[in-house]
């Protein structure tokens, strides 16, 4: 700060007379008889000399801010006292008039403390009959702001406001070091950034939104002076309320007119000012997630302070981070991308309306940064009133008895999100994509193929049920309609979700393979049983239904895991925040990016090839089948774009991931009162969760350009290619042990085809030029009389139909 320059007999002249005042006027207040002894000054100027010169000036409380990712479109405001420091070059020259002749007409020419005035408060306080003065400059009046919000214990908070002499000569003692250390303009900055206004209003920036709505820097004659005039009595000279208006006119019109007195203002401006209608505005600044600035956005405010109470950047307790948000000044750019919270906020009220059980969830990521872009619901962020609820009665039956109420319409539960109980939602299906990842990391490609049956017996063993074999403890998965899968691969089987076909790929590379390559991906587990089933080797080895979406994500979780293999293979922690700066200006490092390599970019690419067909696109390295269970996706984002659908037994909750490469959307419809509705929670209806995904993402896309995903290698996608024997014509059991003698598995089709070739025998195979090393080869049977067999074809058991449909199959998810 610019110090002044000071005569050094006028400051010694200033300590002497201001302690033998101070000595008097303390004596007066205490002891009217003796004011006047030698004595009474004598121990004033003592008393005062001992006093400390030192002040301790912490920052007072500032508001934070929270902004979308745009820099400019308000989020949400976090304030312990609403305050925003200001420059005195940002303060309205009428404000800074309008304070001194309301408070110090002599701030420019007093040392910190009006001696004359220090005179005058002992005269008339000698009257019995007059009003008490105190005599306080606008430097005393800082001083003792300053101690209040540098106290670090609430004692200490008393004794800097309490009427009483002690404190009157230390705010005096004080005065005098700060004039001497700090600018007159200095001052008045501090002054007018500490005082309070009511309402809520702390420094003169709050009290020019919450009053007038605008910046102090726009400030009129008649506005400055009516808040020049509420600093001695806030609340008394309160324009907002009906006793308190007409205090608050005469009280500006009294500074309007001191402005006058003081040579501030000319007659013309003073009585312009004083005719001029007295209007405010009375909008308090909102604070908290609950009135952000559209409540449908508090679940992604909500997120936000979720993880900045996790930040140990803000301090080592949970206290001190609430603290620092609340008062620290922040300027915080946050991550959520307006245009695709807005299409995300359509959409699922589309779909379903706030009064539905039924939760329509989306959650967009940006893949290779982890910020959050997007989080929706068909809630109302608010607490319902417990006076006048509006709450409808929980879903849940055992609740519903007891007349408890559900969370719809409104909750501040982080149903998007997870914590405080909400442990997330099964995802069906979408869970196979960990599945390829881990066979892929086994060497095992794309074009691995296996004779799916409608039933797979597997070696997992589970309680007696629906879902066990018939008389025995083994896990037996179905497809849908219970229909045979056939012949698949990963690009072709992913497509029409066959549960035949992932569950003994899943047994073949390790259960617990496939559990941590969706813990790598981002998946989180909250429910005490996954924490068991995923918490060692041995646990997760025997979760046999695990490919199948059995254990619970939220939608955050779901669109990161998915995000992160759109990021070749990236991971990066979820995140709200982009920016964030400190009340000096500085960026924080803790709102980086946090991201580490978890798969190899092979790996992560050749997943998304697969993942590309079930939403309608196409691989860049083979043919998908003619059957998707999202198929329309593609069209409606008009991007490249990969995905998949889930649904659980019963169809209890569904599921749809859609991606590009600039967005990893995630949706989950499910009633998060009751998980074990018995509401069937639908795909592709409009009031499904599929619409809701695809409406986000196309929404997100507007404007920005179409990227491809990068094609995986020829190895990891088709991997080791052997030519097929020629067993055409020949007896089935020659054509089985060719092909297995050339490392094929052989199957018979049950079905027989019109060949050239004697009846029973082997018309050709299928496929019949190359494929995999071990892979699955189908050996089609001729019933003779008739033209040859066709060179390829749909595999026995598909007939170009899927497996099913993106339904589970029997006591079990799919889809």
């Amino acid at each position: 700060m610019r110090k002044r320059d000071h005569n050094v007999l006028t400051n010694a002249a200033s300590l002497l007379v201001c302690g033998l005042l101070a000595g008097v006027v303390v004596a007066a207040a205490a002891f009217p008889a003796v004011a006047m002894s030698g004595l009474a000054a004598k121990a004033g100027a003592e008393t005062f000399g001992a006093l400390p010169t030192e002040l301790t000036v912490a920052r007072a409380p500032q508001i934070s801010y929270l902004m979308a990712s745009d820099g400019k479109t308000p989020l949400a405001t976090m304030y312990d006292e609403n305050r925003r420091d200001v420059k005195l070059a940002d303060i309205s020259p009428y404000m800074q008039k309008a304070i001194i002749a309301a408070e110090d007409h002599d701030f420019y020419k007093h040392n910190g403390v009006d001696i004359n005035g220090v005179a005058r408060a002992f005269v008339n306080n000698q009257n019995e009959g007059a009003g008490r003065q105190g005599a306080s400059t606008l430097t005393m009046q800082y001083v003792r702001l300053a101690i209040a919000y540098s106290a670090s214990h609430p004692a200490d908070v008393v004794a800097a406001t309490e009427d009483t002499s002690a404190r009157k000569l230390r705010e005096m003692r004080l005065a005098l070091q700060v004039d001497k250390e700090f600018s007159k303009e200095d001052i008045l900055t501090r002054y007018l950034n500490l005082a309070s206004f009511g309402n809520g209003a702390y420094g003169i920036y709050a009290a020019s939104q919450v009053y007038f709505g605008k910046p102090p820097s726009k400030l009129k004659i008649e506005e400055a002076a009516l808040l020049a005039g509420m600093v001695k009595a806030p609340t008394t000279n309160d324009p907002t309320t009906k006793a308190g208006f007409p205090l608050a006119l005469d009280r500006r019109n009294y500074v309007i007119q001191n402005m006058l007195d003081i040579k501030a203002i000319t007659q013309q401006e003073a009585d312009a000012a004083k005719a001029t209608k007295l209007v405010v505005k009375d909008k308090r600044t909102p604070n908290g997630c609950v009135a952000a600035n559209v409540n449908s956005w508090g679940f992604f405010c909500d997120y936000f302070y979720r993880w900045w109470m996790q930040q140990e950047t803000f301090g080592s307790t949970t206290y001190d981070r609430e603290r620092r948000l609340k008062s620290g000044g922040y300027t915080v750019v946050t991550s959520i991308d307006v245009q695709a919270q807005r299409g995300a906020d359509r959409a699922v009220r589309k779909a379903k309306s706030e009064n539905s059980k039924e939760a329509a969830m989306v959650a967009v990521v940006e893949p290779g940064t982890g910020r959050v872009r997007a989080l929706a619901v068909n809630r109302q962020f608010k607490l319902d009133d417990p006076k006048k609820p509006t709450n409808k009665i929980s879903s849940d039956p055992a609740k519903s008895r007891k007349g408890i109420r559900g969370n719809y319409p409104a909750t501040v539960n982080p149903l998007l999100t997870g914590g405080d109980g909400i442990t997330g939602y099964q995802a069906g299906s979408t869970f196979k994509i960990f599945t390829i990842v881990a066979a892929l990391e086994k060497g095992i490609p794309l074009s691995y193929t296996f004779n799916a049956p409608q039933q797979f017996r597997s070696e997992y063993k589970i309680q007696p049920g629906p879902a066990a074999c018939p008389g025995t403890n083994l896990y037996c998965p179905t497809n849908s309609g219970l229909k045979a899968g056939g012949v698949q691969n990963m690009w072709t089987a992913f497509a029409q979700s066959v549960n035949t076909y992932f569950v003994p790929l899943q047994q073949q590379v390790g259960a617990e393979n496939v559990v941590d390559a969706a813990k790598r991906a981002g998946i989180q587990f909250r429910t005490t049983e996954d924490l068991r089933l995923s918490g060692t080797k041995d646990a997760a080895h025997d979760w046999g239904a695990f490919t199948l979406g059995v254990s619970q994500a939220t939608p955050l979780d779901l669109a990161n895991a998915y995000a992160t293999l759109a990021a070749d293979g990236k991971y990066c922690e979820p995140t709200p925040v982009q920016e964030i700066r400190d009340p000096e200006g500085r960026k924080l490092d803790v709102a980086n990016p946090r991201c580490e390599k978890r798969f190899s970019t092979e790996v992560a690419r050749a997943a998304v090839d697969a993942a590309r067909c079930p939403v309608g696109d196409n691989s860049k390295t083979s043919k998908c089948g003619s059957s998707r269970t999202a198929a329309v996706v593609k069209g409606i984002v008009d991007a490249p774009v990969a995905g998949k659908s889930g649904t659980t037994d019963s169809e209890k909750t569904a599921a749809l991931v859609a991606m590009t490469k600039q967005y990893a959307v995630a949706g989950i419809m499910a009633d998060p009162d009751w998980p074990q509705t018995n509401v069937k929670m639908k795909h592709k209806e409009k009031d499904g969760i599929n619409p809701p995904v695809y409406e986000t993402l196309r929404d997100a896309m507007k404007g920005k350009p179409r990227i491809q995903f990068e094609p995986p290698g020829q190895k990891i996608s088709e991997g080791d290619q052997r030519s097929i024997p020629d067993v055409k014509c020949q007896s089935v059991e020659t054509a089985k042990s060719r092909l297995k003698g050339a490392g094929f598995e052989p199957v018979v089709s049950d079905a027989k085809v019109t060949s050239t070739c004697p009846a029973g025998t082997a018309a050709g195979t299928s496929p019949d030029g190359r494929t995999i090393k071990g892979g699955v080869v189908t050996i089609q049977v001729s019933s003779g009389g008739g033209a040859s067999p066709p060179a390829g074809g749909t595999p026995p058991g598909n007939n170009g139909q899927p497996g099913n449909n993106g339904r589970p199959g029997a006591g079990r998810p799919g889809g």
